[in-house]
Formats: structure tokens, C-alpha cells, sequence
């Protein structure tokens, strides 16, 4: 079974994006015209607000890697459902239609990778997610170019002060990491700020947390920072709703448009 496993997950690998699609076969584009992001980071990045998947409409020129190693047309939502929680509106498709705007002769590419609830320490070198985002990253990259990282992480680590102290050398050194393991030392990353609706009282040291993500934008080169300010929550004062998640997305493009291609 693990060799038949194997031997399909190869075959999705060689035959590209062009090959699948439930939604249909999307249109097959040049490897330099296909820029890969990776979406990393805890259920925020995945999305939550489930109200809008109905109503969602698709384009041929977004696609995004599912479990098993197939390109598809992309369509929230992209993550894979986490134990019980259903996974919503995302900020990867408003990202890449935004860039879309900026470039309309390339296609772009999603590599779904966030998993909810996840501290910082499973997405350092050591550390299983890390991991499976760089294995991630590999089986995608020979269908088109890696182009960038987004992250949305934060609210896992604003619960215990020793994480949260320690976040910003930590997350600073996660990023030199992945670009080193993945061949791209000049990687652009985006990194966003959790939402201005985390309560306090639930998570003490948020604004540790929120400081360290700016700070890293500042001292890590070629680092975007995309801002949360304004966005709201779907009722939980934890998650953004889809529209918040849609103009999240938004930011980061405009953010990723800021750094330097590499």
C-alpha cells in the first residue's frame, strides 16, 4: 500500500496542475508563469467563517495543491478539515486574485499548509509542520516557482508569557531556516498580525506577541508586514470573519507587491 501511495503521489507530482480538477482541467501554464505561495500558520490562515462558501465563485488562474498532491481550481475551503472544525474562508484566494490584478499573464498557485490551535514550536526546524511544509514546498515547486511565504500565526503563543517573550528570535529564525532548506535564501515572506480582537483576558500577552510580528517585518530582510487593523471577528473573538479574512488576503498581496522579486 505505501508503494502504490507513493507511486501516485509521483505521478500527480510529474503531470502538473493541468492534469486535475474537480472543478475542471485548468489551463496548463508555463512553469515560469506559475508562482507558488505557501500559506502557513494556524486557523486564521486556514479560515473559519464558514457563511460564505455557497456563494464563492472561481477562477481558472488560482489553483491550489490538495492532500494528496493534485493542482485544482482553487475554492474554499483549500485546508484540510482539522479533527472536527470546518475549515471557511481563508485569506489565500483574495491573495492571489489580488495578485492576479498586478500580473494577469501568470497563474498562481496555493499550497495550503496551516493547521488550527498550532504554537510556534511545531513551525521551527525540528518541528513536525516545518517539516511538512518544506516537503510541501518540494513536491510543488517542480510544477511551477516558489514565489513567496505568507504566515499568519500568534494566537496560540499569546496564551504563556515564556512563548510570547521568545517568539520574535524564534519565528526570525524559522524563516532563515525554510529559506535555507528550500534553496531560497532571499524567499519574500509576508508575515500578518493576529486580529485586534483577541481579548486580553484570554490571551495575556497578545501584544507581546503582536510587537514580535512587526519587529520581525523590520529586522528580517526581505519581510512584508501585513496589518490586521480594522478586520472583524466572526463572533468568537478569535477568528476573522470572511470578509475580514478576504481583505487579510488583500494586505498580504499588497504587502508581497512591496519586496523585491527573486
Amino acid at each position: 500500500m505505501k508503494l502504490l501511495r507513493l507511486l501516485f503521489l509521483y505521478s500527480a507530482w510529474a503531470l502538473g496542475p493541468w492534469s486535475f480538477g474537480a472543478e475542471g482541467t485548468p489551463t496548463p501554464p508555463a512553469k515560469e508563469s506559475f508562482h507558488i505561495y505557501l500559506l502557513m500558520g494556524q486557523s486564521n490562515m486556514a479560515g473559519r467563517d464558514t457563511r460564505t462558501l455557497a456563494s464563492q465563485t472561481t477562477n481558472p488562474r488560482v489553483l491550489a495543491l490538495t492532500a494528496d498532491g493534485q493542482w485544482v481550481i482553487a475554492k474554499d475551503p483549500i485546508h484540510q478539515k482539522d479533527g472536527r472544525t470546518e475549515p471557511g474562508v481563508g485569506p489565500g484566494i483574495s491573495f492571489a486574485l489580488a495578485m492576479l490584478k498586478s500580473d494577469p499573464n501568470v497563474t498562481i498557485g496555493l499550497v495550503p499548509c496551516a493547521v488550527g490551535g498550532t504554537p510556534l514550536k511545531r513551525w521551527v526546524k525540528g518541528g513536525d509542520l516545518y517539516a511538512h511544509a518544506l516537503e510541501r514546498a518540494k513536491l510543488a515547486s517542480p510544477s511551477g516557482v516558489i514565489s513567496g511565504m505568507l504566515w499568519l500565526q500568534g494566537e496560540t503563543d499569546s496564551d504563556k508569557q515564556p512563548w510570547a517573550d521568545t517568539y520574535e528570535p524564534r519565528l526570525a529564525t524559522m524563516i532563515q531556516d525554510f529559506r535555507k532548506d528550500l534553496g531560497r535564501p532571499n524567499l519574500p515572506i509576508v508575515v500578518g498580525q493576529i486580529g485586534e480582537f483577541l481579548p486580553v483576558g484570554k490571551h495575556p500577552y497578545v501584544d507581546t506577541v503582536r510587537a514580535a510580528i512587526r519587529s520581525v517585518a523590520t529586522k528580517v530582510p526581505n519581510v512584508g508586514y501585513a496589518d490586521s487593523a480594522g478586520l472583524g471577528d466572526k463572533g468568537d473573538q478569535l477568528h476573522f470573519n470572511a470578509a475580514g479574512a478576504e481583505q487579510m488576503g488583500a494586505r498580504f498581496a499588497a504587502a508581497m507587491q512591496k519586496l523585491p522579486v527573486q
